[in-house]
Protein backbone atom coordinates (compact mmCIF):
# COMPACT_ATOMS: atom_id res chain seq x y z
CA UNK A 1 0.00 0.00 0.00
CA UNK A 2 1.30 3.44 -0.79
CA UNK A 3 0.01 6.99 -0.54
CA UNK A 4 -2.28 6.68 -3.56
CA UNK A 5 -5.97 7.13 -2.95
CA UNK A 6 -8.57 4.57 -3.82
CA UNK A 7 -12.24 5.06 -4.58
CA UNK A 8 -14.22 1.86 -4.44
CA UNK A 9 -17.95 1.28 -4.45
CA UNK A 10 -19.66 -2.09 -4.56
CA UNK A 11 -23.19 -1.23 -3.45
CA UNK A 12 -24.56 -4.51 -4.80
CA UNK A 13 -22.16 -6.45 -2.54
CA UNK A 14 -22.97 -4.65 0.74
CA UNK A 15 -23.01 -6.80 3.82
CA UNK A 16 -20.55 -9.41 2.56
CA UNK A 17 -17.57 -8.06 4.51
CA UNK A 18 -15.57 -7.06 1.45
CA UNK A 19 -14.93 -3.50 2.66
CA UNK A 20 -13.78 -4.79 6.04
CA UNK A 21 -11.36 -7.24 4.38
CA UNK A 22 -9.93 -4.55 2.09
CA UNK A 23 -9.52 -2.08 4.94
CA UNK A 24 -7.97 -4.72 7.20
CA UNK A 25 -5.43 -5.57 4.48
CA UNK A 26 -4.50 -1.87 4.24
CA UNK A 27 -4.22 -1.62 8.05
CA UNK A 28 -2.07 -4.75 8.22
CA UNK A 29 0.22 -3.48 5.46
CA UNK A 30 0.53 -0.04 7.06
CA UNK A 31 1.31 -1.61 10.44
CA UNK A 32 3.95 -3.89 8.91
CA UNK A 33 5.48 -0.83 7.23
CA UNK A 34 5.77 1.03 10.55
CA UNK A 35 3.06 3.57 9.80
CA UNK A 36 1.61 4.92 13.04
CA UNK A 37 -1.57 6.62 11.80
CA UNK A 38 -4.00 6.26 8.93
CA UNK A 39 -6.12 9.15 7.66
CA UNK A 40 -8.96 9.11 5.19
CA UNK A 41 -11.41 11.47 3.55
CA UNK A 42 -15.06 10.86 2.89
CA UNK A 43 -17.99 13.14 2.25
CA UNK A 44 -19.80 15.27 4.77
CA UNK A 45 -23.28 14.97 3.22
CA UNK A 46 -25.97 12.49 4.25
CA UNK A 47 -25.12 10.36 1.23
CA UNK A 48 -21.84 9.43 2.95
CA UNK A 49 -23.36 8.60 6.34
CA UNK A 50 -22.98 4.85 5.80
CA UNK A 51 -19.30 5.33 4.97
CA UNK A 52 -18.71 7.35 8.11
CA UNK A 53 -20.46 4.70 10.25
CA UNK A 54 -18.40 1.94 8.65
CA UNK A 55 -15.12 3.74 9.37
CA UNK A 56 -16.21 4.51 12.94
CA UNK A 57 -16.86 0.79 13.49
CA UNK A 58 -13.34 0.14 12.22
CA UNK A 59 -11.80 2.44 14.85
CA UNK A 60 -11.56 5.70 12.90
CA UNK A 61 -12.52 8.96 14.58
CA UNK A 62 -13.15 12.41 13.09
CA UNK A 63 -10.07 14.58 12.66
CA UNK A 64 -9.25 17.95 11.18
CA UNK A 65 -9.29 18.17 7.40
CA UNK A 66 -5.80 17.79 6.02
CA UNK A 67 -3.81 18.25 2.81
CA UNK A 68 -5.87 19.04 -0.25
CA UNK A 69 -9.04 18.58 1.81
CA UNK A 70 -8.12 21.33 4.28
CA UNK A 71 -10.31 23.97 2.70
CA UNK A 72 -12.98 21.69 1.25
CA UNK A 73 -16.22 22.21 3.18
CA UNK A 74 -17.66 19.01 1.68
CA UNK A 75 -14.87 16.79 3.04
CA UNK A 76 -15.03 14.81 6.27
CA UNK A 77 -11.71 13.42 7.47
CA UNK A 78 -11.06 10.61 9.91
CA UNK A 79 -7.96 9.02 11.43
CA UNK A 80 -6.94 5.87 13.29
CA UNK A 81 -3.81 5.25 15.32
CA UNK A 82 -2.03 1.98 14.63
Amino acid sequence: MNAWGYELSFASRRGEGIAHLLLQAAVDDATASGIKELKLETGRSEGFAASRRFYEKQGFTPCERYGRYGNDPFSFCMSRSL
